[in-house]
């Protein structure tokens, strides 16, 4: 088992099922926090995301299978997808694969998912598909101002780690979200992101 990355709230693991590569996620206990209070929230987020991952895929959205789920470790064991992450591929790649990204979450987000941590790293291209992993901080809305934080965060993550093609693949991701969630809705949450902007920048000016 070798560890691949330390988050704030768990540890990813790369490790084996049955003889095929899988990720183990384990929630870490915070010491700040009651210990029964810790242990129960740290269950019932692990039951809220495996849950979730089980549900995209019930949708037709490609996402890693679970294997197996510890509540007492509070941990998920789950597929491994061997590709790579879009934000590794070239940008002629991240360009053109956007406009599926954007479909991917309008599927999301038209079955009442928000994501919560939409990245370019959470995306990953494998075997011409691209499949959307990490659901530890996603939620059940229908909320287009949840829905609209969703989008601003992949906006934003495109124009700081993909500022050359940001204009391009910004316009291919909306174009796949817009075919899935409709024009009225993409209207109305497309002001949404626009808002939240504009009060970013006025916080950054006061």
């Amino acid at each position: 088992m070798k560890l691949i990355k330390k988050g704030a709230e768990a540890d990813i693991y790369v490790t084996e099922w049955q003889n095929s590569d899988a990720i183990l996620k384990i929630r870490k206990s915070k010491n700040y926090r009651n210990p029964i209070l810790d242990k129960n929230l740290r269950k019932q987020r692990t039951i809220k995301e495996s849950q979730t991952i089980m549900e995209v895929k019930s949708f037709g959205i490609p996402a890693p299978l679970v294997y197996f789920v510890n509540l007492e470790k509070s941990s998920i064991l789950m597929q491994r997808i061997p590709g790579k992450p879009i934000h590794d591929l070239p940008d002629s790649k991240v360009i053109t694969l956007a406009k599926q990204m954007g479909n991917l979450v309008g599927m999301l987000h038209q079955n009442g998912i928000m994501h919560g941590d939409l990245t370019t790293s959470n995306f990953i291209f494998f075997q011409n598909k691209v499949y959307v992993i990490d659901f530890g901080l996603s939620q059940k809305t229908i909320k287009p101002e949840d829905h609209a934080v969703d989008l601003r965060l992949i906006k934003e993550i495109l124009n700081s780690a993909h500022a050359k093609i940001m204009e391009k693949a910004w316009k291919n991701f909306l174009t796949g979200y817009r075919s899935v969630v409709g024009t009225a809705r993409y209207l109305k949450i497309i002001k949404l992101v626009s808002e939240i902007e504009s009060r970013g920048r006025y916080a950054t000016v006061v």
